[in-house]
């Protein structure tokens, strides 16, 4: 029993230093980041006051020019309507010119193509009459050509008829 009681007591007092060394080790990082804490303090008030400061030297020289910039802008817009003015008086006039020649035209194309119409039809006139005039004339002659065929036919019935009374059937077929 005694190398028991020997491993027992080794592992025991290292376990025990092992508890100790991580207690140690808490404390020291405890420690430490107090001293950081403490140590960054200045600096980061100093930082703060920097920042600040930068800001407002900033502001302090950003003011002007944005003033200059909005008289700038101010400027540059009244200037803008200033010179777009005539050109608008004058687009317009462009426009009320192009309508007036526009109404112009269209009127004298309408009354060309009423011109073209109403020649048109006199130079038909003649045309049609003389087309209608045709067509009479042929439904006429197509009339008395029907009337003449069938005369002809009615003057072949009848020779036929007189041919055959005036032929028995029996002299035919010798």
């Amino acid at each position: 029993m005694g190398l028991g009681t020997f491993i027992k007591n080794l592992f025991g007092s290292a376990k025990e230093n092992a508890g100790n060394l991580a207690d140690k080790a808490e404390h020291f990082a405890e420690d430490t980041i107090a001293k950081a804490k403490e140590s960054a303090a200045p600096m980061l008030e100093k930082a703060e006051h920097f920042a600040e400061e930068a800001i407002a030297k900033a502001k302090e020289t950003a003011t002007p020019l944005m003033e200059k910039a909005e008289n700038f802008a101010e400027e540059a817009i009244a200037k803008a309507k200033e010179t777009a003015a005539p050109l608008m008086e004058k687009a317009e006039e462009y426009v009320e010119v192009a309508k007036e020649k526009v109404s112009e035209y269209s009127e004298k194309a309408a009354d060309a193509l009423g011109d073209v119409v109403d020649s048109v039809k006199e130079s038909a006139a003649p045309i049609v009459a003389k087309a209608e005039e045709f067509v009479g004339d042929a439904k006429e002659k197509v009339a008395e050509t029907i009337e003449t065929t069938k005369d002809k036919a009615n003057n072949l019935v009848d020779d036929a008829n007189d041919a055959t009374d005036e032929n028995p059937k029996d002299e035919m077929a010798d």
